[in-house]
C-alpha cells in the first residue's frame, strides 16, 4: 500500500504543462512500485459445506489494503484528459484531471473553511449529479465520513437521518434548499448547508455556503491538506438500509468494504468483465440511472467504474426522453438498472432495437427479476449480454454475480471470488448450509461484509450468527451448477394454512399476462387461512381486463393454496422504493390493515 502517494495527485490548477507532466511522470513511477502495495489478507474461515464461487470465476483476487481515495486516483493519470463524468441533461462535466482538481481543493476547504475534524459525518442529499462523485472523494479525502440521503424524502425523515448520523454538514441543491432548511430545524441543530446550484439561472439562498466556492482550485494551496492517518478497515460511508422491514438503520462500510466489492466487479465472470479496460481509444459508458445516494448505484455504478477509467453520464432522474437520448446520444455500452427498467426497455412502445444498438452489457440488480422479462429483452436486442446480481446494503451490495453469457436468466448468478454463501434451514438453530436444489435463508461472509449498524448494537447481533456470516433475510437455493436463485423475502412470505407462498412467484405471472403493466402481490388477512394472496395490479394503457379474469389466469398455473384469494385490486402505480423494490408494507398499511 502507498498510503499517501495518491493522496498528493492533486496538482496545481495554475502550474504549467511542463510541470503537471512531469508530477504526472513521477506519479506514474511511483504507483508502478507494485511491491509497496499491500493486499488485503485471505479468509481464514472454514468453507463450512457452503459454497464460495465456482469455475465461473478465477480462484484468486488481490484487494488493494487501502483506502478509497487512494484506490480511486491510483491508476486515474492513464486517463487524466478523459471525461470522468458528464450531466446527461445539461452537458456539465468533469475530466478526470478536473475531477481530481476540484475534490483535492474541496477537501480542503472542508478542513479549513468549515472547521470539519477527522471522523465527522457528511450528509449528500443530491440526485445524480457529475458533482455527486466529486463530493464523495472530496470528503474522503478530508477525513470524513458520508452518509447519503434521499433528496426527495420530507423534511422529517431527513432530520431523523441527519440526527441519527450525527452530520455536522449537508449538501444539497438550490431547488431543496427550504426542505434542508426545515430538516435541520426540525433536527434542532445548526448544521450549515452547502447548495449546489444545477443552473445557470439559479440563485444561491440567503444562508447557504456556495458549493462552487468550496470546490473551486484557484487559489488553493495543495500542500496545506491535513492529513490523517486512517486505516483501510475505518468507516467511510454510512448510508441507511432500505426500511422495507422496519425503520432505516445506518449502515457502517468501511474502506475494505467498498475496494474489495469494487474489485469483485472487476473480475471476468463468464464471457467477460462488467467493463473493459481503456485505453487511447477506448471507453466504456455508462448511464448512471440508479440514484448515487443507493449503494446499488454508489459502489456499483460510481466507485467500482471511476476506479477502471469508465465514463459516466448522470442522470437526476428516470425520464424516458432523458434516458433513451443517454443511450443513444452519449452511445452508452454498460447499463446497471432494476427490474422496472429492464420491463421499460422490453414493453415500451417507444423504444426501439436502435436505442441499444451500442449496449454491449445490462445488469439488473436490486429486486427478483423473472426469466420471461429477461427474454423479452433480448428479443428485442439480441446483441445485448444480460445477467442478474444480488446484493444488499449491508453487503456494499454484491455476494452473487450472474455469468456474462450464460442464457439462464432465472439465476442471480454465483459467489464472486473471496465470497461465502451458504443456505440454511429456517428451523436449524446450528446454520448447517444445506445442499442444492435446498430451500432455505441464504446466509453470506466476505471482506464486503458491513461493520455492523450504527448505535444499534441489538439490530447488529440479530443479523449476524457465529462465525460471522450475515442473515441476508431473503429465501434462496443453489442448483447444481452452484447458480443460486432468489425466492423471496424472508418477511414477505405469505403463509395459507403453513404454506409458504413467494409473492414474487405470482407477480412475474401476473406480468405475463398482455394487459398487465406491472404488479404486487401481498398476503391478505384471513379468519380461516391465516393469510390470502392479494394482488395489485397496474393494468397496461387502454387495456380492458378484469378481476375475475385474472384470478383464473393465475388460477391455471399455480397450487390451490397460492391463488388470488385475497382478490385483485387495480391501481394507478405499484409503490416502490428507489432501487426498485416493491414497497408491500405500504400496500398492506393502505389496502390490507
Amino acid at each position: 500500500m502507498i498510503r499517501g502517494a495518491t493522496s498528493h495527485l492533486a496538482w496545481l490548477s495554475n502550474a504549467t504543462s511542463a510541470v503537471k507532466s512531469s508530477w504526472r511522470k513521477q506519479c506514474v513511477q511511483l504507483l508502478s512500485t507494485k511491491s509497496q502495495i499491500k493486499y488485503l489478507e485471505e479468509s481464514t474461515f472454514p468453507l463450512e459445506n457452503g459454497l464460495e464461487q465456482n469455475s465461473l470465476y478465477g480462484k484468486s483476487l488481490q484487494v488493494p489494503y487501502t483506502t478509497v481515495e487512494n484506490y480511486i486516483w491510483d491508476s486515474f493519470s492513464q486517463w487524466t484528459n478523459k471525461t470522468a463524468v458528464v450531466c446527461g441533461v445539461t452537458g456539465r462535466n468533469y475530466t478526470y484531471g478536473t475531477l481530481r482538481d476540484h475534490c483535492a481543493a474541496l477537501a480542503i476547504r472542508l478542513q479549513q473553511k468549515c472547521k470539519l475534524d477527522f471522523g465527522n459525518t457528511l450528509a449528500i442529499c443530491l440526485p445524480n449529479v457529475p458533482e455527486f462523485p466529486l463530493i464523495c472523494f472530496g470528503a474522503i479525502e478530508a477525513g470524513l465520513v458520508i452518509t447519503t440521503i434521499n433528496p426527495i424524502y420530507t423534511a422529517e425523515e431527513i432530520s431523523r437521518q441527519l440526527v441519527d448520523s450525527d452530520s455536522k454538514i449537508l449538501f444539497g441543491t438550490v431547488s431543496n434548499y427550504s426542505v434542508l432548511k426545515e430538516a435541520t430545524k426540525l433536527a434542532q441543530r445548526n448544521i450549515p448547508i452547502v447548495c449546489l446550484k444545477t443552473s445557470t439561472d439559479e440563485n444561491l439562498p440567503e444562508g447557504a455556503i456556495d458549493f462552487a466556492e468550496l470546490a473551486n482550485p484557484s487559489g488553493v494551496h495543495f500542500s496545506s491538506l491535513q492529513r490523517h492517518s486512517r486505516d483501510p478497515d475505518d468507516v467511510v460511508f454510512m448510508p441507511y438500509s432500505s426500511g422495507t422491514t422496519g425503520l432505516p438503520k445506518g449502515v457502517e462500510l468501511t474502506h475494505t468494504n467498498i475496494v474489495s466489492n469494487s474489485e469483485m466487479l472487476a473480475v471476468k465472470a463468464g464471457q467477460s468483465s462488467v467493463v473493459l479496460p481503456t485505453t487511447d481509444s477506448f471507453q466504456d459508458v455508462l448511464p448512471c440511472v440508479l440514484p448515487m445516494f443507493h449503494i446499488y448505484g454508489l459502489t456499483v455504478t460510481m466507485i467500482s467504474k471511476l476506479a477502471k477509467g469508465t465514463k459516466l453520464v448522470t442522470l437526476p432522474a428516470f425520464r424516458p426522453d432523458t434516458f433513451l437520448n443517454a443511450l443513444t446520444e452519449r452511445k452508452g455500452t454498460v447499463l446497471h438498472a432494476v427490474p422496472p427498467i429492464i420491463m421499460f426497455l422490453s414493453n415500451h412502445d417507444m423504444v426501439k432495437p436502435q436505442h441499444m444498438e451500442t449496449v454491449r452489457n445490462i445488469f439488473s440488480g436490486a429486486a427478483p427479476m423473472g426469466a420471461l422479462d429477461a427474454e423479452k429483452l433480448i428479443a428485442k436486442a439480441p446483441k445485448i449480454v444480460f445477467a442478474q446480481g444480488y446484493g444488499l446494503t449491508e453487503t456494499s451490495p454484491v455476494v452473487l454475480i450472474g455469468a456474462l453469457g450464460s442464457n439462464n436468466y432465472a439465476s442471480v448468478g454465483s459467489p464472486p471470488p473471496r465470497t461465502q454463501a451458504k443456505i440454511v434451514d429456517l428451523n436449524d438453530p446450528t446454520n448447517t448450509a444445506l445442499g442444492p436444489n435446498q430451500s432455505g435463508e441464504l446466509l453470506v461472509r466476505g471482506p464486503q461484509v458491513m461493520k455492523g449498524y450504527h448505535n444499534n448494537k441489538q439490530a447488529t447481533d440479530d443479523i449476524f450468527t457465529e462465525g460471522g456470516w450475515l442473515r441476508t433475510g431473503d429465501i434462496a437455493h443453489y442448483d447444481d451448477n452452484a447458480e443460486f436463485y432468489i425466492t423471496d423475502r424472508l418477511k414477505e412470505l405469505i403463509k395459507v394454512k403453513g404454506f409458504q407462498v413467494a409473492p414474487a412467484e405470482l407477480e412475474e405471472i401476473l406480468r405475463d399476462h398482455p394487459a398487465v403493466a406491472d404488479a404486487a402481490v401481498v398476503g391478505q388477512p384471513h379468519p380461516v387461512s391465516g393469510e390470502v394472496p392479494r394482488a395489485f395490479i397496474v393494468p397496461k394503457q387502454n387495456a380492458k381486463i378484469t378481476d375475475e379474469e385474472l384470478k383464473q389466469f393465475v388460477a391455471g398455473k399455480v397450487a390451490v393454496y397460492k391463488k388470488l384469494e385475497g382478490g385483485v385490486t387495480f391501481i394507478k402505480e405499484i409503490p416502490k422504493n428507489p432501487s426498485g423494490k416493491i414497497l408491500r408494507r405500504v400496500l398492506k398499511e393502505e389496502y390490507c390493515s
